[in-house]
């Protein structure tokens, strides 16, 4: 049983206005973001000097960003897995991975179609939410692994800038202003939440929740014990880059040997294609009938859907094993 034009048609239409809805929605609180942000650079202007972002435009303090808008924007954000606070962090634009994942769903609900009929266009809407969510979700870990990379070469250059006497607040600017994306734009904002009266403490335990990495966090907590307790700041902020540099390693360590692994994964799941696309030169009747015969839709949906969650399967457990 296949889909009619006017169902495909019908289905197609109902996502591109919930992706009409989510758009409005965002734009509405970005435009309420902004305007929450020119309101407290009105008021702080006089008292601070003009901090500019690594391009030349002047960028959005820590105070700003925390006005979050209420209403139905948040709510579908978060459903799809989007952080409007991280929107220039993502690969693609927010409306240009919605559009993508859109059609990845619609592909993988057509597949459906081959094992439950009509019913599988049920599924459309969940299968785009989770498609979303992962493509997100993927950009997150790949920004937080760039971070957890060169976090040791930003504590290096705050300590060596600490030993010859510059302040820490000026090596987090020096930090922000010669380190290399995402590390440096984020003690960049860090530089300039300091700058508008925040404490160290809660600019950096701000920035550990913002960017959720277990290093930052360390940083927060050394950074905060030694202002209460004394010492030397070099030393504990060396010891804590000699630490993660370790982190580092083992990971490192752990990606090697799990190269057999995702080799294994790469392979398995390149293999079907190479192998159908072999046998439709030597006999293609005999792989066309998986596409034109109703039987034939059923098995290949059959092991499309088993391929993909095997793969799935492969991938999770080599992340969750190097988590």
């Amino acid at each position: 049983m296949t889909a009619s034009p006017v169902l495909l048609v019908s289905l197609l239409l109902a996502g591109l206005m919930l992706m009409g809805l989510f758009s409005v929605a965002l734009l509405r609180m970005q435009a309420r973001q902004e305007q929450a942000r020119l309101r407290f650079a009105r008021v702080l202007s006089p008292h601070q000097r003009q901090h500019a972002g690594l391009d030349g435009a002047p960028t959005s303090s820590g105070l700003a960003l925390a006005a979050t808008a209420e209403g139905l924007g948040p709510k579908l954000a978060a459903l799809f897995g989007f952080d409007p606070d991280l929107a220039d962090h993502y690969v693609l634009r927010w409306w240009v991975a919605l559009a993508v994942t859109l059609l990845g769903a619609v592909a993988a609900t057509k597949i459906g179609t081959g094992l439950l009929g009509t019913l599988a266009w049920l599924a459309l809407p969940a299968a785009w939410v989770v498609l979303s969510r992962a493509f997100f979700n993927w950009c997150r870990r790949r920004r937080a692994e760039a971070l957890f990379q060169q976090f040791p070469d930003a504590l290096a250059m705050i300590v060596r800038a600490v030993r010859v006497g510059i302040p820490v607040t000026d090596s987090i600017t020096a930090v922000g202003r010669e380190v290399e994306a995402p590390t440096g734009p984020e003690f960049a904002r860090l530089s300039e939440e300091l700058a508008i009266g925040l404490t160290l403490d809660d600019a950096l335990r701000a920035m550990a929740e913002r960017n959720k990495l277990q290093e930052y966090r360390f940083f927060a907590t050394a950074l905060s014990l030694q202002s209460q307790t004394g010492g030397g700041l070099s030393e504990t902020l060396e010891n804590l880059a000699d630490v993660i540099r370790k982190r580092v390693a083992v990971k490192q360590k752990g990606h090697a040997l799990s190269a057999e692994a995702k080799m294994s994964s790469i392979v398995l799941g390149a293999l079907p294609p190479f192998a159908a696309a072999g046998l439709w030169v030597m006999n293609s009747a005999y792989i066309t009938m998986l596409f034109v015969d109703p039987l034939g839709q059923k098995i290949l949906a059959g092991a499309i859907l088993m391929l993909g969650l095997g793969i799935m399967s492969m991938k999770t457990l080599i992340r969750k094993s190097l988590s």
